[in-house]
């Protein structure tokens, strides 16, 4: 699968699920401005379990522009060392528009999401059919073998993060459900006992 490089303006978006940028071809890059001085808890614990495909970019100078100008040279020096990388830049501000149509004429894959569940490829597992979902959710549990949730209501909850939280309550069921069904996991009284796949 091709690198997605997620480029997202903190000043314009903060995002609350990084969660679902967990798998391997995911590299993220948090661009801070100079007047931010602290950062939430939960945006750096997700960054950390990201390892080394996340990175801040802390801007040194202020300027109406300057952070979006500073993902433009990313995006500028990334493609040049990989072109068939996909560029998500995260951010409300439509003054990105011209130069993602630009890009794209150069055959330079971009687009930008206010949100990040708004990803094309997140979005697409949303609306996949279950057997994709639940073979998704099984592809993630396994890459974390150290810290898969303990209990039935923290893997629901992680499930929801994982698909941007745009599952209700039946599309959880019938998950969990088909994840009991294929003996991937055991539910015991609240408690989960996983069996997955080599």
């Amino acid at each position: 699968m091709r690198t997605n490089y997620v480029l997202i303006d903190y000043e314009n978006v903060q995002p609350k699920n990084l969660m679902l940028l967990e798998g391997e071809h995911f590299k993220v890059k948090v661009f801070i401005g100079a007047s931010i001085t602290k950062l939430p808890l939960e945006l750096v614990t997700a960054m950390q379990s990201l390892g080394d495909r996340a990175e801040y970019v802390r801007i040194a100078g202020n300027g109406p522009n300057a952070l979006d100008f500073h993902i433009a040279y990313y995006i500028g020096h990334l493609s040049f060392a990989s072109s068939d990388s996909f560029f998500h830049i995260i951010s409300k501000d439509t003054g990105f528009d011209p130069l993602i149509a630009h890009l794209k004429d150069r055959k330079i894959f971009c687009k930008r999401s206010a949100t990040l569940d708004g990803i094309p490829i997140l979005r697409s597992l949303t609306e996949a059919g279950k057997d994709v979902q639940v073979d998704a959710v099984v592809e993630k549990l396994k890459g974390m073998p150290k810290s898969r949730p303990q209990k039935d209501k923290t893997l629901r909850t992680m499930i929801s993060a994982w698909f941007g939280k745009n599952l209700d309550d039946v599309s959880l069921d019938r998950i969990v459900g088909e994840l009991t069904r294929r003996k991937f996991i055991s539910l015991d009284h609240g408690k989960v006992r996983y069996s997955l796949p080599a």
